[in-house]
């Protein structure tokens, strides 16, 4: 999953409320000799492009466009940067593959609670298409904008059609709509920077941050799905009146029974400890991938179940959303449900033996190792599921975790050496710390957003008990008593933390006292217009 192109897909669904794009029809793929001709054959655009047709390919191919194998010999243009939102018409289908995460998002959006997630995708709307007319969907050319946005709406002549997909989106609600709470609330406090902050990195930023959130969810899903599944029954607090996760709150957090907790390693070298004990949290995580695979084969299995005996058979009525939610699925795994579903998966678990020798008389080694374990049918059916297709989900979705964690990246979560087998640890990139303190050194105050200094054990706190980052502390849920190792450990790792901070330059140490160690702003945003220390006032 590459998040340019995740931008590029959530585009039309924004546009057209939750709809994708059906891709106009043309003899080919665009190209950025066919972006470099348009510049030239219009030199009123930009003056003297036509005299340096070099530098100007140069810069469309690296400043503007998103490109497949960059430098390789198989190079190819998947779309325009996403700098605005017009760009979904200029994408090679091929190349900008998002694997549905465009669309998780706008669902995630969508059903985030108490009004922030439509505020959400309004203000990202806007964001996204300055300079056009939504209605007719023609550029402005008196908007101010950027010169690459400007140079990229330049080029919106070459795609004049523009179609909705027809088909009806599906409409699911996330498992956990606290996370969803908070990424649309992180996306309004970012939003808040932008007459402050160059469109190019808010957009960098808007895409780190969404990466991270999706992250964050799979991760909870990870250890959540396998619960739901054990206990047969779906958790009441994880329902939308319910769930206790605020991020109006100091510890947003709170109440959850599913909180995520990743010990993270600030790059130490002079510290394996701590290097560490940020592996370990990170095995355990990525350990509980297994479990979740064979807990999401038992619901996707239990779903085809409830369809059969609902719209065949009628022993099980349909919800009045028309939906079976997952508490539904997992409570038909229960004792009273016990002759419907070996019935039924009596008929599947035949058809699956009968696919798999497929004329052979010998039965799969695989099967026999099930079937002489004396489980019942809809678990025989299971076990022998996980055994062909257990290892190739595994796979995908620790690819999917590390891509999402923006692995070895300044805006990811993760690192791992090149060695092949090398253990994975939780770190923190520099540029996806800068997203979070922009996030945190804002306030509400008067229904819009102000900046603040942050004291650094409040920052610290806002980063444990908001996304379950813990830096200077090991997790309440671990071991009870730390080794002096742990403490020392976690001590140099908080003095890595604030060397960072220096680093990127939200933090000055004043004095030795902790108290009036404190992370200032870097963008200012006031409650009134004042002076700012530049002598700019900002509103």
């Amino acid at each position: 999953i590459e998040m340019d192109r995740v931008l590029t897909m959530l585009f039309p669904r924004l546009k057209y409320d939750g709809y994708g794009s059906r891709r106009p029809p043309r003899g080919g793929d665009l190209s950025v000799d066919e972006f470099l001709e348009d510049f030239l054959e219009h030199p009123e655009w930009f003056s003297g492009f036509d005299k340096y047709p070099d530098i100007v390919r140069s810069w469309i191919e690296t400043d503007l466009m998103d490109m497949v194998n960059r430098g390789k010999s198989n190079q190819a243009l998947a779309a325009p940067r996403p700098l605005h939102g017009n760009t979904y018409k200029f994408r090679n289908a091929k190349h900008t593959r998002d694997y549905g995460a465009a669309e998780h998002i706008y669902w995630m959006l969508f059903y985030a609670r108490k009004g922030k997630g439509q505020a959400a995708r309004d203000a990202l709307k806007r964001f996204f298409f300055p300079g056009i007319d939504l209605v007719t969907d023609r550029y402005d050319p008196s908007a101010s904008v950027d010169v690459e946005t400007q140079a990229i709406l330049r080029l919106d002549h070459q795609v004049t059609q523009d179609m909705k997909d027809s088909r009806e989106p599906s409409r699911f609600q996330p498992l956990c709509i606290g996370q969803a709470d908070i990424m649309a609330d992180d996306i309004l406090r970012l939003l808040a920077y932008e007459p402050y902050i160059p469109r190019s990195v808010l957009v960098d930023y808007l895409k780190t941050l969404m990466a991270f959130h999706l992250a964050l969810y799979h991760l909870k899903l990870l250890q959540m799905l396998p619960k739901l599944v054990k206990q047969r029954s779906g958790n009441d607090l994880c329902s939308t009146t319910e769930c206790p996760i605020d991020p109006g709150l100091d510890n947003a957090l709170e109440g959850c029974p599913y909180r995520v907790a990743l010990v993270i390693d600030m790059g130490d070298v002079n510290n394996p400890h701590m290097a560490e004990l940020a592996r370990k949290s990170t095995d355990r995580l990525y350990r509980q991938i297994p479990a979740f695979v064979q807990a999401n084969f038992v619901v996707k299995k239990l779903d085809e179940m409830a369809d059969y005996l609902s719209k065949k058979t009628g022993k099980l009525a349909t919800p009045a959303n028309g939906v079976f939610s997952v508490g539904d699925l997992v409570s038909l795994s229960k004792s009273e449900r016990d002759t419907d579903r070996q019935a039924y998966f009596k008929f599947r678990l035949a058809s699956l033996i009968e696919e798999s020798t497929a004329g052979n008389e010998d039965l799969d080694p695989e099967i026999r190792d099930v079937m002489a374990m004396g489980l019942g049918e809809f678990e025989s059916f299971i076990e022998i599921l996980m055994a062909y297709r257990g290892k190739y989900h595994r796979q995908y979705i620790t690819e999917c975790l590390d891509s999402l964690l923006l692995k070895n990246k300044e805006t990811g979560l993760l690192a791992q050496p090149r060695t092949k087998g090398s253990p994975r640890r939780f770190v923190l990139g520099s540029k996806l710390l800068e997203v979070l303190l922009q996030v945190a050194v804002l306030t509400q105050d008067g229904g819009r957003f102000v900046t603040r200094e942050v004291r650094i054990e409040e920052l610290l706190a806002f980063l444990r008990n908001r996304y379950g980052l813990y830096i200077d502390r090991l997790p309440e849920t671990g071991p009870a008593n730390s080794s002096i190792l742990d403490r020392r450990a976690l001590r140099m790792n908080l003095e890595a933390f604030k060397r960072r901070l220096r680093e990127i330059g939200f933090y000055e140490d004043l004095s030795d006292a902790y108290v009036t160690q404190k992370v200032s702003p870097r963008y200012a945003i006031y409650r009134n217009k004042e002076a700012n220390k530049d002598g700019g006032l900002y509103e």
